[in-house]
C-alpha cells in the first residue's frame, strides 16, 4: 500500500505524519535533519509515494537532501497549503504535518519547482558579495567623513590606500587637538 508523508519543517524540530489507506499510521517529531527524517521514513513508511512539505527557508536543503536519499520529495506552495491547513481546528505543527500528508494523499497541492543546488549556491554567493560591497562602501564613506572633520581629505574610491596614508596624519592631528584641549583646561 502507498504511504503519504507530510512534513512541517521548523528550524529545530520537524513534525512528521504518515498516512496509509486514508488513515494516519504514525505521527511524531524529530530534529530538523533530512538524514534523520529519511531514517524515520524508511522505518515507518517503506513504500513512500510522496513526501510533501511547504516552501520555506529550509525547503531547498530539504528537497535536495531527501532526493539524494532516494525519497520522493515534493515541495508545495505554502500559500496554497495554508488555505487548506487553516481549516483545521487546532493549529499545531503535528496537525499541519497531518494536513500536508492528507493533501499528498488526495493530490490536492500545487508543486513548486525547486532550483538546482548549484544555481542556489551561485545566487547566495552573488548576494553575499553584493552585501559586502555595500558594507565596504558605507564604511569607506563613514571613514572619509570622519577624516574630513580633522581636515584630512581622502578622494572617493581611494579609501583603503588613502586611509592608510592619512591614518598617520589623522592620529597626529587627533593627538595635537587632544593636547591643545588639555592645555586649554577643557575636560
Amino acid at each position: 500500500m502507498d504511504d503519504y508523508i507530510g512534513i512541517d519543517v521548523s528550524i529545530k524540530e520537524t513534525a512528521l505524519s504518515i498516512r496509509r489507506g486514508g488513515q494516519r499510521v504514525w505521527r511524531g517529531k524529530c530534529v530538523s535533519d533530512p538524514k534523520r527524517i529519511a531514517q524515520i521514513v524508511r522505518k515507518h513508511a517503506p513504500s513512500a509515494t510522496r513526501i510533501v512539505f511547504e516552501t520555506g527557508p529550509l525547503s531547498v536543503w530539504f528537497y535536495h537532501a531527501l532526493c539524494a536519499e532516494g525519497l520522493p520529495a515534493i515541495c508545495i506552495d505554502a500559500r496554497h497549503a495554508k488555505a487548506a491547513l487553516n481549516m483545521a481546528a487546532n493549529k499545531t505543527d503535528a496537525n499541519d504535518a497531518d494536513g500536508l500528508a492528507h493533501l499528498a494523499e488526495v493530490g490536492f497541492y500545487r508543486e513548486v519547482r525547486v532550483k538546482g543546488f548549484d544555481s542556489m549556491l551561485a545566487r547566495t554567493l552573488v548576494a553575499a558579495r553584493t552585501k559586502l560591497v555595500r558594507i565596504a562602501t558605507e564604511l569607506s564613506n563613514q571613514v572619509r567623513g570622519l577624516m574630513k572633520t580633522f581636515g584630512l581629505i581622502v578622494p572617493a574610491g581611494h579609501i583603503l590606500s588613502g586611509a592608510r596614508l592619512h591614518m598617520g596624519q589623522f592620529w597626529v592631528t587627533f593627538n595635537n587637538a587632544n593636547q591643545r584641549r588639555k592645555t586649554d583646561g577643557a575636560p
